[in-house]
């Protein structure tokens, strides 16, 4: 067991809020010409062919102890509910609004770290994250009414990825970062990989696959990369601070994903949305100097 470094774990956290919402853009790219089962094979398969050698050449294992495997097998099936959903979901939405619908998931990661794993939630941290979410509404001003039924996908996606971070925060001390997602990777395209195969002339559009064109191979690539690199520094931050910690620094991906929202698809939030961003990122800027002021202390 190691100790918490929460600001570590934070800036570890930081990293995976500014590429995740990149990935997503790639995501909704590739969405209307990709099937949605080879996008989300495609992902895993990548992250297990770049984390199973370089596993193997750092001398690691994928040995783990009984419970981790089934902790492990359980993520890993998270991981891919999380993914597809979110992936479908950028289909019918913008990015910045289904990004912002799922961001009931920190909320919800604060209260399951705190009635499961017994984590304490100060008022401090409540309030950063009822603040943040607050930004979250003054950036998209969601409006389920307009968006009709797929604005239900991201709360899936919220729900799905709090059990996930939930899940990885049991065994992220226990195991390593790389062999967490390399066996992920593993287990994702031992399950994926064959029900694309089968797919395979179902002529279902979201499953029968597709030979892609070279620029889309090179996207497709680059999800999975970015993809892979985003939860490792997810994994790791989990490793080093507590989900309740974690869970308003999460917010910062908002305005991260409404910038690259403007730059990819000419998405630009009103000034009321850029109140919001100045919110949320004030609420992940305080956490940041709270914890530090405790570090500090202690």
């Amino acid at each position: 067991m190691r100790p918490d470094r929460p600001l570590l774990g934070i800036l570890l956290m930081l990293g995976f809020c500014l590429l995740a919402p990149i990935g997503d853009s790639i995501a909704k790219l590739l969405g209307p010409r990709i099937p949605l089962l080879e996008l989300v094979a495609t992902r895993f398969a990548v992250q297990a062919a770049v984390l199973v050698p370089l596993l193997a050449a750092t001398g690691g294992t994928l040995r783990m102890r009984r419970r981790t495997a089934l902790l492990t097998g359980l993520r890993t099936l998270l991981h891919i509910t999380g993914i597809a959903a979110m992936f479908l979901s950028l289909r019918f939405l913008p990015l910045a609004d289904a990004v912002a619908i799922a961001f009931v998931m920190p909320f919800l990661m604060l209260l399951l770290g705190h009635a499961v794993l017994g984590e304490e939630v100060g008022r401090h941290r409540l309030a950063a994250c009822a603040a943040g979410f607050a930004g979250t509404l003054l950036v998209i001003q969601p409006n389920f009414a307009a968006v009709g039924a797929p604005a239900l996908l991201p709360l899936l996606v919220a729900l799905v990825f709090a059990l996930f971070m939930l899940v990885t925060r049991q065994i992220a001390r226990d195991t390593d970062a790389i062999t967490l997602q390399a066996a992920s990777g593993l287990l994702g395209s031992a399950l994926l990989l064959p029900a694309l195969l089968l797919a395979e002339g179902s002529g279902l559009a979201a499953l029968d696959p597709i030979w892609p064109a070279p620029g889309d191979a090179a996207l497709l690539v680059a999800l999975g990369l970015l993809g892979t690199a985003a939860h490792l520094l997810m994994t790791g931050a989990l490793r080093f601070a507590p989900t309740s910690t974690l869970a308003p620094m999460q917010y910062l991906e908002i305005p991260f994903a409404t910038l690259i929202g403007w730059a990819v698809f000419d998405q630009l939030p009103n000034r009321l949305a850029g109140l919001g961003i100045a919110v949320t990122i004030g609420a992940g800027l305080y956490v940041i100097a709270r914890e530090r002021r405790l570090a500090r202390a202690a």
